[in-house]
């Protein structure tokens, strides 16, 4: 059974954690009164539309209707599940998340055993890479200190068909683990071995920095197998969404100046190690769109560098089919191919950090290589050679968000093929406009002030009158007075988070954001005057009845007198 994590561990952490720091660590914030904006990071836009407010620890785009506390900012942004967001949050103020019931997180005990055993792995392969004289050696060619192997946890996979399976695998459920894993592989009957042999092993590891899946490079190199083998992919592990040394480069920095994107394992070490720790690389892949959207949710600015042969331009091509559409105002892409014959480490190693930052300063724009890989077999002294390039370039334009990037690439394919292209906003990613405001009723407002202020609740005592009024809101009213009065900590987000999986939260979302004038003392006298009045309109409603039932039939006594009570209350004048 999975664990629960308690509301008021909820409240808790979202007092403790600034949403404005969270988020200005991915988005660029600017001050704007009491609020911060931004141009929102979940559609394209041109001016900013998206706000951060510190006193209600939420965010909310009025553009896209995008909205949430810090937990679902993490969600969005970062897709974690709930819980990683919350056990990073977690992490960031440095409490502990408790879980209810059967004491376990709520990810599955099969996917919790199945991190702890390829810990347990990794902890395996960096004992026998202390007891392996040629992996030793290997790393020790390779120019790598202990304090770099140590940041990667490299390890050795013994020569041996069945090393890890016997000291992890001790009993069938294990080796079932293991399987599953993509650390046990099969034999031609069926018999279950070690997938990795004789290899240095790189773990790979998420956003949290658990160790996901596992690369493996031959010591030497023969006819029997891949030079590098990478885990299969499994539960934990799609090579398409992960970045390897994605967390150490979190980890060396609190917000990513630049991504650097190479294609090998030693490749990001050996960058590393000359100080260049920005260094991601893809897992035997070329660059998928979710690599892409990674890549640019970590910092605005991504390098990418290849080989400078025909394998290494096709690679170019496909990582720029991957960023154009989400090349939105501020970001930026640049190419950086490396001579014949070299590759990052190989370079770092002879030119250093100075002369690999020097490369970087030269690599080509985004632009660049784009026109440049459309227009190398074209005449574009001929009108059919620019016709070409025109419409080579009309379905990928078409592609980059509204903004004023694509309007510099239409006005680049104006200069090179004298042809203007005119292409409407891609719809897929048009914002969703607000629709008109909602009419501010009595209750409307009434919930709105006690969302944006939880601790006006703590001024009013049950039992309330108006919870008997027949009105749309009031049980949602009622529900969040006991809700801020059974957890007076709790925030504007918090109460967001409380009804995140209900219909309900959708109209709280946009009361959340509604505007009142002056200040905390008039917002609380109009909260208690709104009360007041349905308090009043409780009393007619009960007065209606009774007169009802009156002209229709008797009264029995107590109600006469509930009548002739409600009759004076009314006649009685007003403060």
């Amino acid at each position: 059974m999975a664990g629960r994590i308690p509301e008021q561990f909820i409240d808790d952490l979202l007092a403790r954690v600034d949403i404005v720091d969270v988020i200005e660590q991915r988005v660029p914030l600017k001050k704007a009164g009491r609020d911060w904006t931004a141009r929102c990071p979940f559609h394209d836009e041109r001016s900013p539309s998206f706000t951060v407010s510190p006193a209600k620890q939420f965010y909310h785009c009025f553009g896209c209707g995008a909205h949430g506390s810090a937990i679902k900012f993490l969600m969005d942004y970062d897709r974690l599940e709930f819980v990683d967001a919350v056990e990073d949050l977690a992490a960031r103020v440095g409490i502990k998340v408790p879980y209810e019931g059967a004491g376990r997180r709520a990810p599955s005990e099969d996917t919790l055993d199945q991190y702890a055993l390829l810990e347990a792995a990794t902890k395996f392969y960096q004992r026998e890479l202390g007891r392996s004289e040629k992996a030793r050696a290997y790393f020790d060619s390779r120019g790598l200190d202990a304090a770099t192997i140590e940041r990667f946890a490299l390890g050795y996979a013994p020569d041996a068909w069945d090393a890890l399976k016997s000291a992890l695998g001790s009993n069938p459920q294990r080796l079932a683990l293991l399987e599953k894993s993509g650390m046990l592989t099969s034999g031609e009957r069926g018999t279950k071995y070690d997938r990795f042999r004789d290899r240095v092993m790189f773990p790979i590891q998420d956003r949290r920095g658990r160790v996901i899946a596992f690369g493996g490079r031959v010591l030497v190199k023969t006819e029997d197998g891949p030079k590098y083998l990478n885990s299969p992919e499994t539960p934990l592990f799609h090579k398409g969404r992960e970045l390897f040394a994605l967390w150490q480069v979190r980890q060396a920095h609190s917000k990513i100046p630049r991504l650097v994107v190479v294609e090998g394992y030693m490749d990001v070490i050996a960058l590393f190690q000359h100080g260049v720790t920005e260094a991601v690389a893809t897992l035997g892949t070329a660059t998928t769109s979710d690599h892409a959207e990674l890549l640019f949710r970590n910092c605005a600015d991504v390098y990418f560098c290849f080989d400078g042969d025909r394998a290494g331009r096709q690679a170019a091509w496909r990582a720029v089919e991957s960023v154009l559409p989400r090349m939105r105002d501020g970001r930026q892409a640049f190419f950086l191919f490396l001579p014949d014959g070299e590759d990052p480490d190989s370079i770092v190693r002879k030119e250093g950090r100075a002369g690999f930052e020097q490369r970087l300063k030269n690599a080509m724009p985004l632009s660049e290589v784009f026109f440049g890989e459309l227009g190398k077999d074209v005449n574009l002294a001929s009108l059919d050679g620019k016709a070409r390039l025109a419409e080579r370039a009309r379905p990928l334009l078409t592609q980059i968000p509204d903004g004023a990037f694509r309007d510099l690439m239409l006005g680049e394919l104006d200069r090179v093929a004298n042809v203007r292209l005119r292409i409407d906003a891609p719809t897929s990613n048009a914002p969703r406009r607000a629709g008109r405001p909602q009419e501010r009723t009595l209750v409307r407002a009434a919930v709105a002030l006690l969302l944006q202020n939880p601790g006006f609740a703590a001024a009013i005592e049950p039992p309330h009158l108006f919870s008997t009024l027949r009105q749309p809101g009031i049980p949602l009213l009622m529900e969040l007075v006991a809700l801020c009065r059974e957890r007076p900590e709790i925030s504007t987000a918090g109460m967001l988070e409380h009804f995140a999986q209900r219909e309900e939260v959708r109209a709280l979302q946009k009361l959340a954001v509604m505007e009142f004038p002056g200040a905390e003392d008039a917002w609380r006298a109009e909260f208690l005057d709104a009360l007041a009045q349905l308090d009043r309109q409780t009393h007619q409603q009960r007065l209606d009845e009774l007169l009802a039932k009156k002209n229709e039939s008797a009264l029995d006594p107590e109600e006469t007198d509930e009548l002739r009570r409600l009759l004076a209350s009314k006649n009685q004048p007003r403060d």
